[in-house]
């Protein structure tokens, strides 16, 4: 329910998220204005500092190294929420022949691994 938009769920289900503690609340809150800032966007820089901000002033340590993780690599998250260039497809196209290299590890030569990434 935590990563579902919040359109989606129904008023039992919100009822259910935000009900449990306080702290559940505030995680929603900020599961959910994380994933507006994914959408690449000029001012997303100033909104992560926020974001930031307010999970550093939230009670919910998890979430603490989380956004340290961000700001010690600020440059390559500001990067890649504000501009609308990505590697996304190139880096699924690795995880891909990595799954099936490691799938077929000792049935195989390395030209039947070429044969079958080359057809998938």
């Amino acid at each position: 329910m935590l990563t579902c938009r919040p359109g989606r769920l129904s008023d039992d289900q919100r009822d259910q998220l935000t009900g449990a503690c306080p702290q559940m609340t505030v995680l929603a809150d900020q599961i959910h204005t994380f994933a507006e800032l994914l959408a690449s966007h000029e001012d997303n820089a100033g909104k992560l500092t926020a974001w930031i901000n307010r999970t550093h002033a939230a009670d919910l340590p998890f979430l603490h190294s989380y956004a340290n993780g961000l700001e010690r690599d600020r440059a390559a998250v500001e990067a890649a929420l504000t501009l609308p260039w990505h590697n996304g497809r190139t880096e699924g196209a690795n995880t891909k022949i990595k799954l099936l290299k490691r799938l077929m590890y000792g049935r195989a030569s390395h030209r039947l691994l070429r044969q079958i990434v080359l057809l998938n």
